[in-house]
């Protein structure tokens, strides 16, 4: 991957419900905000907001014309249909990315995108000991204020590095910090996600967090 298609996916991943909207069109070829929100759970504004982004990156493009074939646009049911919406598809740019993202290229974007950002790397190496916590432990565990270290969290919830622990009890072998054998979780708990784990991996190769 080039550099420049390389600083495009760092971008990208900044929010990783933009890569979410990229697969999409790449398996729908051509389609609009709505139906974009009903396949990825995405809400319609965010969408909005998220196709406005990729278009200025280049990724993506307006599709012109007053109608559209089922064959072009794949997740439309009737052979022909006149275009009421906005159609978006993927640049030549934006398939390109696409075709040359595989696990190893996106595990080193991820690495790129953190590893000149010490906090970031700090609440991975906590993440990975701990497994799963709320936003105050990691605030302790790191020495610093909790309103520093929140908007930390979501950030790297947003690039897909940390995900939500939704159970409603995580038990004692999911949450290493605290002792008892099982916890209602009242906060938010963040852990990584599967790319974060391999994210931790590779860095723990590397020397970037320490085994």
């Amino acid at each position: 991957m080039d550099e420049e298609l390389k600083q495009k996916l760092l971008e990208i991943l900044k929010d990783k419900r933009m890569l979410e909207i990229l697969k999409h069109l790449k398996k729908a070829n051509v389609d609009y905000g709505k139906s974009i929100m009903l396949n990825t759970k995405i809400p319609i504004q965010e969408v909005v907001d998220l196709l406005d982004k990729l278009e200025k990156i280049g990724l993506i493009e307006r599709v012109h014309g007053a109608t559209l074939k089922n064959t072009e646009a794949k997740f439309k049911l009737s052979k022909e249909v006149h275009k009421h919406h906005t159609y978006y598809k993927l640049t030549r740019e934006g398939d390109h990315l696409l075709r040359q993202l595989d696990e190893k290229e996106l595990i080193d974007a991820y690495i790129d995108l953190v590893k000149n950002d010490q906090m970031a790397i700090d609440i991975l190496k906590i993440a990975d000991e701990v497994n799963a916590d709320h936003a105050l432990t990691y605030a302790k565990l790191l020495h610093k204020p909790l309103e520093e270290v929140t908007p930390k969290l979501e950030e790297l919830e947003r690039t897909g590095l940390l995900e939500e622990k939704n159970a409603k009890i995580i038990k004692f072998i999911d949450r290493r910090s605290k002792p008892k054998k099982e916890t209602r979780t009242h906060h938010k708990y963040y852990g990584l996600s599967r790319i974060g784990e391999l994210v931790v991996r590779e860095m723990k190769r590397k020397g970037i967090i320490p085994r």
